[in-house]
């Protein structure tokens, strides 16, 4: 019987290369043949400014997607977190692999954890979400913006152009640098990103061998937590331009879903939870969605992309 070949379409940076290289390394045990395919995207080349400037969805994703859709790769590997809720016609989301952690982590080289930062620390993060909830818990710090890849920002923080800095766990466990985490700032103290910590498998939904292969490496629990996280962005029409936090977990066999929508600066912190049978996330997600927009996250986020 003939190996199935499998390339994979990924980003060049570190983590990208770390994730899309895992996922090889599953779809080889399965009996395929993987080779890797390396696509810059837009996210990519454009590293000045924020995030939300360089276009509200898709930044990291769309090039990689393209290659899938032309033939060019079988099988996108994306952070979830970056993959926008609105499905790309032709493609399928064909797996969601266990979720590593959903947490925030603080690295500083001067204080053991947030509340001991020197008042006015200089607080580097590429996230309005994390923005948000860093000054809202903590008003006299300085947020600042960071980009550039997770090597790039540590070596910024090390240079002593930031007091500390704020970057997804999982990131760190996956390179290897969970040594540097000074404190992992977990929910419900702040909320993850919409899939933080969760990969998302994509494929031409006409692709019938690598969709079997994928379904081998999809995670139920990741699959339903995640979906309801963005079954309430998708409702919220929240994307990287809007400070919006989601953890879904499954807990004593119910789904479990807290969000959160919140004013850049802090001031305006809008929560809500809502739990049912793990088969129903999706209406789970715009049971949170409908709560935060009856507390106003419509206004919010409206105020929040002006």
């Amino acid at each position: 019987m003939t190996k199935p070949h499998v390339r994979i379409g990924t980003r060049g940076s570190q983590l990208a290369l770390w994730q899309a290289n895992w996922v090889a390394d599953q779809l080889r045990q399965l009996g395929a043949i993987v080779e890797l395919v390396e696509i810059t995207t837009s996210g990519d080349t454009q590293q000045t400014g924020p995030i939300a400037a360089v276009g509200l969805q898709g930044v990291f994703t769309k090039e990689v997607q393209a290659a899938v859709l032309a033939g060019e790769a079988d099988v996108a590997v994306h952070s979830l977190k970056d993959l926008p809720t609105e499905q790309v016609t032709g493609l399928v989301l064909g797996a969601i692999p266990e979720r590593e952690n959903v947490a925030d982590a603080l690295v500083t080289n001067q204080a053991p954890s947030l509340v001991n930062l020197q008042p006015g620390a200089r607080v580097g993060t590429g996230s309005l979400r994390r923005h948000s909830q860093l000054k809202h818990l903590r008003p006299d710090l300085e947020v600042l913006g960071i980009r550039g890849n997770v090597d790039t920002r540590l070596r910024k923080l090390d240079d002593g152009d930031y007091d500390a800095i704020v970057l997804a766990a999982a990131g760190l466990q996956r390179l290897g640098w969970g040594n540097r985490i000074t404190e992992l700032l977990e929910p419900p103290q702040m909320l993850p990103a919409v899939g933080q910590g969760a990969l998302g498998l994509e494929c031409r939904e006409d692709d019938q061998v690598a969709m079997e292969l994928l379904s081998h490496l999809d995670h139920h629990e990741t699959h339903q937590s995640t979906t309801a996280e963005r079954a309430m962005l998708a409702m919220l029409h929240g994307g990287c331009s809007v400070p919006v936090g989601g953890w879904g977990r499954v807990e004593n066999g119910k789904l479990v879903l807290d969000g959160l929508v919140a004013n850049v600066e802090g001031t305006q912190v809008l929560k809500a939870t809502a739990s049912g049978e793990i088969a129903t996330a999706e209406q789970i997600g715009q049971q949170v969605a409908e709560q935060l927009l009856s507390q106003g996250a419509a206004e919010i986020i409206a105020a929040a992309r002006a």
